[in-house]
């Protein structure tokens, strides 16, 4: 088993989170994108702004690295229409995978109706566009029950609006990476919630991000049958290394 395969290599760092200018930050952006070219990483996954410049770069090196971009980041409460209107941009720009932050928040003050309108669109939109599509549902604002809740909403949505072989293309996230939690909880996946996620969104597949910090944990969670690993130490990962970063 190839661990890279699983492997997302991630930046979605601002300038401003990052302390840097923009040309600054664009410099570590391409030191990922050259990084995931070089390792053969599954794929890079970067901002929006950055999709062309990673598409370009992957073309020039005639590379099977994939690019990934996240809609509505971090906090997913952006309109279904801004969030379509970005995932349009990003598909123009050359992006193979959306990964979409689930409006949450309206999911649990009870919105159902639209949380289920903002799956469908946006599902719709990327698999009418050959594009994988995943969900990210932060895991770390929500209970237990919330986890297997949305998780199940998702699921239920996609198999009753879309044929079976796309099942493989729309995935269950846990997390941003970014979400801000109280006394030093995990803000990313854990086993707990993985376990959750994969009983409850099954047939979907599951992308874990966050947290994953070591081989070991990589492989701890592929074994309980995630399909994809989101993580800024890709690198250190795939030697058997152990990271203090916290994505």
């Amino acid at each position: 088993m190839d661990i890279k395969q699983f492997l997302d290599s991630t930046y979605l760092k601002t300038p401003e989170q990052a302390g840097l200018s923009y040309e600054e930050n664009k410099k570590v952006v391409q030191g990922f994108i050259l990084e995931a070219i070089e390792e053969n990483f599954k794929l890079i996954m970067i901002r929006p702004d950055m999709v062309a410049l990673a598409k370009r770069m992957i073309t020039e090196a005639k590379s099977k690295v994939l690019v990934g971009t996240v809609i509505g980041f971090h906090e997913g409460n952006a309109s279904i229409e801004e969030k379509l209107s970005e995932a349009k941009k990003a598909i123009e720009d050359g992006v193979d995978e959306l990964d979409f932050v689930c409006n949450y928040e309206l999911f649990k003050s009870g919105h159902i109706n639209t949380v289920k309108e903002e799956i469908l669109r946006c599902t719709q939109i990327g698999l009418s566009n050959h594009k994988t599509v995943k969900w990210i549902i932060e895991v770390a604002a929500l209970s237990d029950h919330q986890i297997i809740q949305l998780s199940t909403l998702i699921k239920n949505v996609v198999i009753a609006n879309f044929k079976e072989d796309c099942y493989t293309s729309v995935f269950v996230k846990s997390s941003t990476g970014f979400y801000q939690t109280e006394n030093s909880k995990p803000n990313g996946a854990t086993i707990p919630s993985i376990i959750m996620m994969l009983e409850n969104c099954a047939p979907l597949p599951v992308k874990a991000a966050g947290g994953v910090r070591s081989y070991q944990e990589a492989m701890a969670m592929i074994n309980l049958g995630v399909k994809r690993i989101g993580t800024s130490s890709a690198k250190a990962i795939s030697e058997g290394l152990t990271t203090e970063d916290n994505y």
